[in-house]
């Protein structure tokens, strides 16, 4: 199956896509548009997987490690936690770094070391906290790769940037004097320059990667399926996001006939997704640092997408956005009336929807739960009154050693690092 740009003037099978990152003509390669589809969609998050994404690899040479992939990127669990008879948090933070990128970044490291063609590629990731680490582990070890992550140095919380430079061995980390959006800059300008791609056999792993993107549907269906089986309505969905790629794969999976409700965004304090939903306008702006860093997004990537796929975008999904104040009392209040620590991203995510709850709304819900809480450790222990208990793969990281290397802001810096 090819696989066209958002911009028009590129295509390539979507092995090929993925494995170039960014589209040649500099847009972003997009799923095809598959008609619904009323199947029964598998048991488990595994065959939920399989069945979801195996028509996009269609005659494709993918085709048939597709579920070897799929046994090597969900071999963990995405649950809901039911807060009440109507709310449910989908925890995908079950992985080896502790947030959903986990998901896509294992599986795009599957995809790619089955296109390897014998020459070391260079996977190139900017990171405003989490993709970084999720990209660091998938790929750590794999011969024939190397990772280069840019992270925005005091802009990540200090666990976030202790994952970062604790891999070693392929994986180099570097601290940039920047903002997020300038570690993307730099990495999308990388992706453009043709000689810089050839010498250094680059790929992307941000959420721009359609092997970042697809994976992440499977777990919104199986959501949707577990809340069919247990007789619930449709739930609608709440995704806390910054670049979009999380949301865009919900929206994705809505379009393939999974029985999902309203699919609306929760951002923090840098809104140009909110004024994109309410006015089909993309206006990008200056980031804002807040207390879910992760989501500190300027100018979110997948807004091309987006616009591309649903050109009358306030059809397609709402938005809302919340101040830190905000998600301070949202951590303590689900703390208070559930006994559950959650992390500075999904509080935006609870917080919107105690808006809607306010104004009436009594349908089925589901919060996407992005980070374990421990990543943020002194964002929520000092709200909630106690600590928060470290999973094991996130305390194995954090006692080792780490190393980050700074980097100004500047594409030819970053070429500098490459060579």
């Amino acid at each position: 199956m090819r696989v066209a740009s958002t911009r028009g003037a590129a295509s390539a099978p979507i092995s090929e896509a993925i494995a170039q990152g960014l589209a040649t003509d500099g847009g972003l390669y997009m799923p095809p548009q598959l008609a619904p589809s009323a199947r029964a969609w598998g048991t488990n998050l595994r065959e939920r997987a399989l069945a979801l994404l195996m028509p996009y690899f269609a005659d494709d040479p993918l085709a048939d490690h597709l579920p070897a992939i799929i046994d090597e990127a969900f071999n963990f669990d995405a649950p809901l936690r039911w807060l009440d008879e109507r709310t449910a948090l989908l925890e995908l933070f079950h992985g080896p770094t502790a947030a959903f990128k986990d998901f896509g970044a294992r599986f795009l490291a599957a995809t790619l070391s089955r296109l390897t063609t014998g020459s070391t590629a260079t996977v190139l990731v900017a990171t405003s906290g989490d993709t970084g680490a999720a990209v660091a582990s998938a790929f750590h070890g794999r011969p024939d790769f190397r990772v280069v992550i840019l992270y925005p140095e005091g802009r990540v919380s200090p666990r976030q940037a202790h994952q970062l430079g604790a891999f070693g061995g392929n994986v180099h980390a570097f601290r940039v004097a920047g903002t997020f959006d300038d570690c993307q800059r730099m990495v999308k300008t990388a992706l453009a320059d043709r000689e810089l791609v050839a010498r250094h056999h680059l790929t992307s792993a941000n959420s721009i990667s359609l092997g970042r993107l697809l994976p992440q549907m499977a777990y919104y269906a199986h959501a949707a399926m577990e809340c069919a089986h247990a007789g619930h309505a449709p739930p609608s969905v709440i995704v806390p996001t910054g670049n979009l790629g999380n949301a865009f794969a919900c929206l994705l999976a809505r379009e393939r006939g999974l029985p999902i409700g309203k699919v609306m965004l929760a951002t923090n304090a840098n809104r140009a997704l909110v004024a994109l939903a309410a006015t089909g306008r993309y206006e990008p702006a200056a980031t804002v640092a807040t207390l879910a860093n992760a989501m500190d997004v300027g100018a979110p990537s997948n807004a091309e997408r987006l616009l591309a796929r649903f050109p009358q975008v306030r059809h397609a999904i709402d938005a809302d956005w919340v101040d830190d104040e905000a998600i301070r009392h949202a951590i303590r209040r689900t703390w208070d009336r559930h006994h559950v620590a959650i992390c500075p991203h999904t509080a935006c995510g609870v917080e919107v929807l105690e808006r809607l709850r306010a104004r009436g709304d009594r349908g089925t819900w589901i919060v996407a739960a992005t980070a374990h809480p421990a990543k943020f450790d002194t964002v929520v222990e000092p709200i909630i009154g106690t600590t928060v208990a470290v999973p094991e793969p996130l305390a194995e990281l954090l006692a080792r050693p780490a190393h980050a290397t700074p980097l100004p802001p500047e594409p030819a810096a970053l070429a500098r690092a490459l060579a």
